[in-house]
């Protein structure tokens, strides 16, 4: 990942809605929701939703696949791993085990 993919990412993640849209496919994993389903869980608006939903495509973190009328979103893991990746490749001045937990989420997305 370089810098301005990065900065598309870190973007797309600086907003109250689409984080918390991000962190729940985060927990439903490669299986994904409806578009609906997660403006219901989110309390959005389908149009809000939808919205915010193309700002996470676009930035390479999430995924919408089309299933019949709907689109289904999951969480592309390979761009969630390149951002944690971009953001902890050089952490603590190649002394990875200094961070820990981040260490420890990275080997949970494998």
């Amino acid at each position: 990942m370089d810098e301005n993919q990065a900065v598309t990412s870190l973007a797309a993640l600086a907003h109250p809605l689409r984080l918390r849209i991000f962190r729940l496919l985060v927990v439903e994993g490669p299986n994904g929701l409806a578009a609906s389903e997660i403006a219901e869980a989110v309390g959005a608006t389908a149009t809000g939703a939808s919205f915010h939903l193309k700002e996470l495509d676009h930035a390479g973190l999430i995924r919408g696949t089309r299933d019949g009328r709907y689109i289904r979103y999951a969480i592309h893991v390979e761009g969630m791993r390149q951002l944690l990746t971009y953001l902890t490749e050089d952490c603590c001045h190649g002394r990875p085990e200094l961070c820990g937990p981040i260490k420890k989420a990275r080997s949970l997305c494998k």
